[in-house]
């Protein structure tokens, strides 16, 4: 079995830095070369964005996201091990009002939470148990979570691929890297 790296920020002001990360297979990790590829398509609007890291595991995409110029972050992580991972990951974030971390489920969050808009969603939950079907569900039933002009993304591995019919959001572009695919909603009309 090959040795899994540490998630390292690939750019901005935390570039190079290693974050800890989880033995095993708990976690859905993102390879520098996909998070690279993400980063490079959102670009230059990451600064002053908020964004949403839902199933967090290590940090190491909402990291990123601060490491590059977003505003705010929100950390949603259920897994206690990952939770105490991204806890210690997250002390290099000196500005603690720049983000927000909370141990809790991430399907509960976006069923309940209703008083902020992001403009960045990223999904990344535990593979094969189609848990970005629900999550993907459950946004559209609450489709104030996401600014007009907000994007959801989300990671997965391709065989995992189904077209969901959704109310509020529109599938507008995919980009495959290998084993993991990721997909790109905006709300409709927006």
């Amino acid at each position: 079995m090959k040795k899994r790296t540490a998630p390292r920020i690939i750019a901005g002001k935390f570039r190079g830095l290693r974050l800890k990360s989880l033995p095993g297979n708990q976690t859905r990790p993102i390879t520098d070369r996909v998070k690279e590829n993400l980063f490079n398509i959102i670009g230059a609007d990451i600064q002053g964005c908020s964004f949403l890291d839902a199933f967090s595991g290590t940090g190491s995409v909402g990291i990123e996201a601060h490491s590059r110029g977003a505003n705010f972050v929100q950390f949603i992580e259920k897994n206690k091990n990952s939770y105490q991972i991204l806890e210690n990951n997250l002390t290099i974030i000196k500005d603690i009002d720049s983000f927000a971390l909370n141990h809790a489920d991430a399907f509960t969050y976006i069923k309940t939470h209703h008083n902020f808009a992001f403009d960045y969603i990223f999904i990344a939950p535990p593979q094969y148990k189609l848990m970005w079907e629900k999550a993907l569900i459950l946004l559209d039933k609450n489709p104030k979570l996401i600014n007009a002009d907000g994007w959801l993304i989300v990671q997965i591995d391709p065989v995992e691929y189904n077209e969901i019919e959704t109310s509020n959001f529109e599938e507008f572009d995919q980009r495959e890297y290998g084993s993991t695919l990721l997909l790109f909603f905006k709300l409709k009309d927006s």
